[in-house]
């Protein structure tokens, strides 16, 4: 059973900065494909941040681009960090990591390729 837990998520001011990480469990022979989605109040969850099961790919939404990072600690990306910077108030939302152990998606973007997910973690920033 894979499971992802979220942390680090909490209230900040506009411009300050947060990391929020990922923690699946680890799979005996096969990395992961990660990424960070987020749903806002009364919105649809968007895709914010992907990266690729050898780490060397990385793609982000296009308004949070030179401002968040995705990393990940291991080959295995069994640990996935989400680094925020200049955050603003429309970057408040809950924020989901989700994972599949497909290496090449068709839409990294498309929520229905992932096939496991966290609980979620809340970041509010304040104006």
């Amino acid at each position: 059973q894979v499971q992802l837990v979220e942390s680090g998520g909490g209230l900040v001011q506009a411009g300050d900065s947060l990391r929020v990480s990922c923690t699946a469990t680890e799979h005996a022979y096969m990395s992961y494909t990660m990424a960070w989605f987020r749903q806002a109040p009364g919105k649809e969850r968007e895709f914010v941040a992907y990266i690729s099961s050898n780490g060397r790919n990385v793609y982000y939404l296009n308004s949070v681009k030179g401002r968040f990072t995705i990393s990940s600690v291991n080959t295995k990306n069994t640990v996935v960090h989400l680094r925020m910077t200049m955050l603003e108030p429309e970057d408040t939302a809950v924020y989901y990591c989700a994972a599949t152990l497909t290496r090449s998606l068709t839409d990294v973007r498309n929520e229905l390729n992932y096939d496991y997910w966290g609980q979620g973690t809340q970041v509010t920033v304040s104006s």
